[in-house]
């Protein structure tokens, strides 16, 4: 992802900073100390949240022959038994959807598959922004599916069940990133400063966070560098980009995992990527993909509410809202790799 954290400042005491891979990306877990005795210690609470997020990506992940949406997605039943855990995150795809009018659809598993994105791509490299960009063709805002499938399902938490036609699969795409972020910090009340990242979908908190935020750094993916970055007391900040889960069909054409819902295919519309602020990581998640999917012309308005950034296909930067964007004198690393 093109968001990520800064080393912390030498005068602030970070208890624990625990990295892993799951979900198909790189973990990151911050806690500061607390001065609660009745509180783990931020090292056994970092492992609770590591444990959290495994069994988090062990239920839902869709490259999984093993895991629970898989077992839902490959059932012929339209009314199927489910964990709280899935109903939750099928809960979040419904919400993104209908905040969104349909632009986050999280019923395109056929479709992402039939674009190429079959089966995970943890650790493989993604096309660099010159190849993205390499094939001409119009830029337009992607719009929503005619089906919307996702107005057919229904979540039934008294029977706990998940209604849908026959053959409506879900694909939690980033919106369960930012759902596990956001759980995955609801495990960390309590403590003075703490940050979950999943893969760039961050949440922070803490009652000392406002006094000593946390810097979050934002990449251009154009030029490589991180010029801006936002210096975060509360919330979430998600980054939606074309370029870290990209790649070239058999035919050699370039693709991405953001798709046209009314297409089925990649999407094109003048932005390479952008980045949102919010209340929640989901949300974040959710405003930075619909930026994107809008393109220019609609993309400052929908980051307007809490600010963000938005990168157009040139490398131009656009500041949306009003953010809390800072900038930096490029350091000499930033130079040699520009």
């Amino acid at each position: 992802m093109s968001v990520m954290t800064a080393e912390e400042k030498d005068d602030l005491a970070v208890g624990t900073d625990l990295n892993f891979r799951s979900l198909g990306s790189e973990i990151r877990v911050l806690i500061d100390p607390s001065d609660d005795p009745t509180l783990p210690t931020p090292e056994a609470a970092a492992q609770e949240v590591r444990e959290f997020i495994e069994r988090f990506d062990r239920t839902l992940s869709r490259f999984r022959e093993d895991s629970e949406l898989t077992a839902f997605n490959t059932d012929p039943r339209e009314t199927v038994p489910a964990s709280g855990l899935l109903r939750t995150l099928v809960r979040a795809g419904i919400w993104a959807a209908q905040r969104t009018d349909g632009l986050v659809d999280p019923t395109l598993q056929a479709e992402i598959e039939r674009a190429g994105y079959r089966e995970s791509r943890a650790g493989a490299e993604g096309l660099s922004a010159g190849e993205l960009l390499e094939e001409a063709g119009p830029r337009f805002a992607a719009s929503a599916s005619a089906g919307r499938k996702f107005d057919a399902i229904g979540v039934d938490d008294e029977a706990g069940t998940i209604s849908r036609p026959p053959g409506v699969s879900i694909d939690p795409g980033g919106v369960g990133k930012g759902l596990a972020a956001d759980m995955a910090a609801g495990l960390l009340e309590g403590y003075p400063r703490y940050l979950v990242s999943c893969g760039g979908d961050i949440r922070v908190g803490g009652g000392k966070t406002a006094e000593n935020p946390f810097e979050v750094f934002v990449e251009n993916p154009v030029s490589g560098r991180k010029p801006h970055f936002f210096r975060l007391g509360s919330g979430g900040i998600a980054t939606s980009g074309t370029t870290a889960r990209s790649w070239r069909n058999a035919d050699g054409k370039v693709a991405h995992h953001l798709l046209d819902p009314s297409s089925g295919r990649p999407s094109r519309t003048g932005l390479i990527s952008c980045t949102a602020l919010a209340p929640s990581a989901l949300e974040a998640e959710v405003l930075a993909k619909q930026a994107l999917l809008s393109g220019p012309e609609e993309a400052g308005r929908i980051l307007g509410g809490h600010g963000g950034i938005l990168v157009h296909e040139d490398g131009a930067v656009e500041v949306a809202g009003e953010s809390r964007i800072r900038f930096r004198i490029p350091s000499r690393e930033d130079e040699e790799s520009g």
